[in-house]
């Protein structure tokens, strides 16, 4: 009888380590969330994962902590910056994790991209880019909230599945402001992760808006 119980205990504690750390197979880490038929980490175990991170970095944004928004960019990659949806590896300005600190102090005027319809230069300083480009509206209290979920689409091609490797891209969303303008001024912020070292890290941020 003793060593049934015993038998029993220590099968109970087995089970309770299994359910505690990652499953192993092969030597390869089974991943707790499923991808779409396209290879994307599907909406509902995006959320799951990442929900509290964005969260963090959305109020942070808001807030104008560089501190904390450094603290969730990718150590290695840095974060770009994308006026626009489509991603430009080669024209996007990205910013390390100590250029974050400074960002708002940052006095040179950089050439972001170029404005949707008249081919101008976006030449701004972060604080002027962040006005424009970033937090253009409460983002924070958005209407709809996307988790690897397309809320908003323009005449530019979505990319960031595609530049980005397996990420949690997620979107806030105002479809409209004036009932004039007929959902023609809608806004969104989207904030791009990627995996490093078993968290989530912050490698990009796209402002979306109507584009002629």
């Amino acid at each position: 009888m003793r060593n049934r119980k015993v038998k029993n205990i220590i099968i109970a504690a087995a089970l309770c380590i299994l359910l505690a750390v990652p499953i192993f197979v092969l030597g390869k880490e089974v991943k707790n969330y499923e991808l779409t038929e396209e290879g994307i980490i599907k909406p509902e175990f995006a959320k799951k994962i990442i929900e509290k991170t964005a969260n963090k970095a959305i109020q942070a944004i808001k807030d104008k902590d560089v501190e904390k928004i450094a603290e969730l960019v990718h150590p290695t990659k840095g974060v770009r910056f994308t006026p626009y949806t489509y991603v430009s590896l080669e024209g996007d300005v990205v910013f390390s994790k100590e250029e974050m600190k400074g960002f708002f102090n940052d006095q040179e005027l950089y050439l972001w991209g170029y404005y949707d319809g008249t081919g101008d230069e976006i030449r701004l300083t972060p604080s002027q880019y962040y006005e424009k480009f970033i937090y253009t509206e409460d983002f924070i209290n958005a209407e709809q909230i996307g988790y690897n979920e397309v809320l908003s689409s323009g005449n530019m091609l979505e990319n960031q599945f595609e530049v980005y490797e397996n990420p949690i891209v997620v979107e806030y969303y105002f479809p409209g402001f004036n009932p004039d303008y007929a959902g023609m001024d809608w806004k969104s912020l989207r904030l791009v992760f990627d995996e490093y070292e078993g968290s989530w890290k912050l490698v990009g941020i796209i402002h979306n808006q109507w584009t002629i």
